[in-house]
């Protein structure tokens, strides 16, 4: 069996529904889907078990009663976790969902994430295929890089800068300002930038350069939630089994395509 990590952050998702958004001001009925454990780090360790790998989650989380009821959720689909528990409350997510399966999000409180102090078994990277990193400061980083593929979003760049930090593939949203700007200042760390443009796939480009198309959704599209970082999971599963960025992009791209028919992955 493949053994992958992700080190990252959790969040507590609460799901809404509405057909329409309420204009400012405004009011609309909305139904609430579901509360559960979520984040990119959270759905890719989702994913990763989906595929069969072994996965161990390092993260920071609140003690609290969303902490505690995240850890055991991710501990019930097989996932071992790794938690570094704060003082401060985990943090919560309000997601609005609508008709058309777009998703609105307003996150309160501080994004927790794993230190590289933390006494937490970091060891278990020294052997683990790869790593996908979504939050972390720069020990956790280095900790991380011990795997033998890592695998990032450039979100990490809102608390890591580390200029020594190599990086294997990069993964980000080429329709996301934000992670434009952040991948922009990381491209010189990573061997390979990949960015992903939705129905149109994606391409990647540094040590080698390529495309590959989206692949079709397996249903009715329900959710947008989650297809970026299950892109990204299946990607950095595909480079810890030694395949090349088009192989590894087509498992990512499935990853991704089923996650549009879920509700508020994974």
């Amino acid at each position: 069996m493949t053994r992958l990590a992700v080190v990252g952050h959790v969040e507590w998702v609460d799901f809404v529904g509405v057909d329409r958004y309420p204009p400012r001001g405004g009011l609309e009925q909305g139904q609430r889907i579901k509360a559960q454990a979520g984040g990119g780090a959270v759905v890719a360790a989702a994913v990763l078990a989906q595929l069969g790998a072994e996965v161990d989650f390092f993260c920071a989380l609140g003690d609290d009663l969303n902490g505690h009821e995240a850890a055991r959720e991710l501990s019930d689909r097989g996932i071992h976790v790794h938690a570094a528990w704060r003082t401060a409350p985990t943090r919560y997510v309000f997601t609005l969902l609508d008709g058309g399966g777009e998703r609105t999000i307003v996150t309160v409180g501080e994004r927790l994430q794993p230190s590289g102090d933390d006494e937490l078994e970091w060891d278990r990277l020294d052997d683990a295929a790869g790593v996908y990193l979504t939050a972390g400061d720069s020990g956790a980083a280095r900790h991380a890089r011990r795997a033998h593929a890592l695998v990032a979003t450039p979100r990490v760049l809102e608390r890591l800068d580390d200029r020594d930090l190599r990086i294997d593939a990069l993964v980000f949203s080429s329709s996301d300002d934000n992670e434009v700007r952040w991948a922009d200042h990381l491209a010189r760390q990573a061997r390979l930038i990949v960015a992903t443009d939705g129905e149109r796939g994606g391409r990647w480009w540094g040590e080698s350069e390529g495309h590959w198309p989206a692949a079709p959704p397996l249903g009715e599209i329900r959710d947008t939630y989650g297809c970026g970082d299950s892109f990204a999971a299946g990607f950095a599963f595909g480079l810890a089994r030694g395949l090349d960025p088009a192989r590894a992009a087509e498992i990512g791209a499935r990853c991704g395509a089923e996650m549009l028919t879920r509700v508020g992955a994974p």
